[in-house]
């Protein structure tokens, strides 16, 4: 069966942990976005057009199946806190789970079929899609939870015009939470309380704020310390008290990256930016959203601010806000 061949193709190259859903319309979405979108719970990341997000046929018309891949990685590390969320650590997700994306491609190609593949270069539903395929459930955080690897994954599918055995969840189990019972450790480690038992919104993600362009003082505040991304709701979760590490090399954390390194951002030239910190998952918001990270940082760890020089107004601006608040 082509079902098993993909399988083990995969475990060939260290994932184990996939699911297979029918390519369809997820037209059972469709009023949880257009409500979303009515409360003003979208933010400039997410695709406006509904339709969009709900149908995997704009990518392939004549796709038949959607394999979703877990790819692990978090590694048997000490990580420093730093202020940077793990996942940021090591080599940009985006090249890394594409290179392994297009190697399972080709493999179905082999094989007689058509096949694409997606990392964040869709608009799709990647969680509910996981969700589906029982690659994992979805926790009170929102986030995939994977039995071997817990939430410490990321998400890429590949739609082919094949038709493989598939085996889903019903998608009506999704809201009820059965695996996290009563637990709500993540509802009270979440800074901001974007996560809780009556609405989700990721606008008011501390996350979310470190990749914000332009930040109200209210969101400086809340920022405590966090340069990119926000861990809580994860390092909260039992699921993810005992799991196995990443067998995913570009994953382990650069030596750069898992040190004290807010003087070294706030310092790094354009040239030397592109060489280290581009090359994670981060750099991709660009140099100065991270340096002004950095300086919101040292200041929350009462660093002195006042004498760094900059030729950014932008991040004049900041450091000018910053001592502002300070003298309050």
């Amino acid at each position: 069966m082509i079902k098993d061949e993909i399988i083990k193709f995969c475990e060939g190259l260290g994932l184990d942990t996939l699911g297979f859903i029918k390519c369809r319309e997820f037209t059972e979405l469709k009023s949880f976005f257009y409500e979303r979108k009515e409360k003003g719970l979208e933010n400039e990341f997410e695709e406006k057009d509904v339709l969009k997000r709900i149908n995997p046929y704009i990518y392939m018309e004549e796709g038949k199946t959607i394999i979703s891949i877990a790819f692990p990685y978090l590694h048997d590390v000490n990580y420093f806190d730093n202020g940077f969320s793990v996942y940021t650590r090591g080599t940009d997700y985006h090249r890394v789970v594409k290179s392994y994306l297009e190697k399972i491609c080709e493999f179905i190609e082999s094989k007689g079929g058509k096949a694409s593949s997606f990392v964040d270069s869709n608009f799709l539903p990647e969680r509910y899609i996981a969700y589906l395929g029982k690659v994992g459930f979805v926790g009170k955080n929102n986030l995939i939870i994977t039995e071997k690897y817990g939430s410490y994954v990321f998400l890429g599918e590949i739609i082919t015009n094949l038709e493989i055995e598939t085996e889903e969840r019903d998608y009506r189990e999704i809201q009820n939470f059965k695996e996290c019972g009563e637990c709500e450790l993540c509802y009270k480690a979440c800074p901001s309380k974007a996560i809780n038992s009556y609405k989700k919104n990721s606008n008011i993600c501390v996350s979310y704020f470190t990749q914000k362009k332009e930040l109200e003082d209210k969101h400086i505040k809340l920022l405590k310390g966090r340069v990119f991304g926000c861990d809580s709701c994860q390092t909260s979760c039992p699921y993810n008290e005992k799991i196995e590490y990443s067998n995913i090399k570009d994953f382990y954390p650069y030596d750069f990256m898992n040190r004290d390194n807010s003087i070294d951002l706030i310092n790094v030239s354009t040239k030397e930016f592109k060489e280290s910190f581009f090359r994670t998952s981060c750099g991709w918001r660009g140099k100065n959203v991270l340096k002004r990270n950095a300086l919101i940082k040292i200041n929350n760890d009462n660093g002195d601010i006042s004498n760094i020089k900059t030729d950014s107004t932008y991040l004049k601006d900041y450091v000018n806000r910053l001592l502002k608040r300070n003298k309050i």
